[in-house]
């Protein structure tokens, strides 16, 4: 990669990495809260769903996760409705994190309190999916048709992949409901539909942060005198120093003016 190409504006800047950061912390986090969970359990076993994990000793690390999910949202700028769609993405997320999800009732009585937190941890966590699915249908595949890349094709492609993910996760997640008490338990469809949709949503975010597939590195990668459309700053490149061997003749005179001759000596 070219390291003379310009850098982007601070503000561009700034957003790249509350993307990245957006990114990392939602793919990572399935991840990091089933791992602890079986460290701390001292056996393979799975919660039921990612909300769940309130309920076990990774409880902070869901909630500071998911808070800290939401204050990135809440800070993203970007576009008008870019910003007002992360904003709502970012009461969500903090919803979800502070409203926990109903307990489970085989081993703990659920007071009608729990029932109403769980509902709004609820709706909380399915408007935060469609919020985020939002974004890789219809904001982040946006861009002027006469300035689309190979590359941005790419990553729309990207997008909406991930947005269909994140749809297909909570079309499963309710119809996993039906499925017999015992086999439902065995199989944790909640956790594995929500760790699925959480993944698409960072990956979504990842493309979008330009940390993979990003027309700068396209164009870092684009030689020297490559043609047409060679990108300007290529010409910051410094040039190479001349030969020792490449020797200056006299300035040869042509009418009124002259012209210096530059060649390489015959070998």
């Amino acid at each position: 990669m070219n390291s003379l190409l310009p850098k982007p504006p601070q503000d561009a800047l700034t957003v790249r990495h509350l993307r990245r950061g957006i990114a990392y912390v939602a793919i990572a986090l399935p991840f990091v809260v089933a791992i602890g969970n079986m460290l701390f359990a001292r056996r393979f076993t799975l919660p039921g769903s990612i909300s769940g994990t309130y309920y076990t000793d990774m409880r902070d690390v869901f909630v500071g996760s998911l808070c800290a999910i939401g204050v990135f949202l809440i800070c993203y700028r970007y576009d008008k409705v870019d910003d007002r769609l992360s904003t709502v993405a970012g009461i969500l997320a903090i919803g979800v994190a502070l409203f926990r999800t109903t307990p489970n009732r085989q081993t703990t009585t659920v007071t009608t309190t729990d029932t109403v937190i769980g509902w709004v941890h609820l709706v909380c966590a399915v408007a935060l999916f469609l919020a985020l699915a939002c974004f890789c249908f219809f904001l982040f595949t946006r861009s002027d048709p006469a300035q689309r890349t190979s590359r941005k094709r790419v990553r729309n492609g990207i997008y909406y992949a991930c947005g269909g993910i994140i749809l297909a996760a909570i079309a499963l997640a309710a119809a996993s409901t039906a499925l017999p008490g015992s086999l439902y338990d065995t199989l944790k469809p909640l956790f594995w539909c929500e760790a699925i949709a959480v993944v698409a949503f960072g990956t979504a975010w990842l493309v979008k942060g330009e940390k993979i597939f990003s027309d700068a590195a396209a164009a870092a990668d684009v030689p020297v005198g490559a043609g047409v459309g060679t990108p300007r700053w290529h010409a910051l490149r410094p040039r190479r120093l001349m030969s020792p061997r490449i020797r200056r003749r006299q300035p040869t005179p042509v009418g009124d003016a002259t012209v210096s001759e530059i060649s390489d000596p015959q070998p």
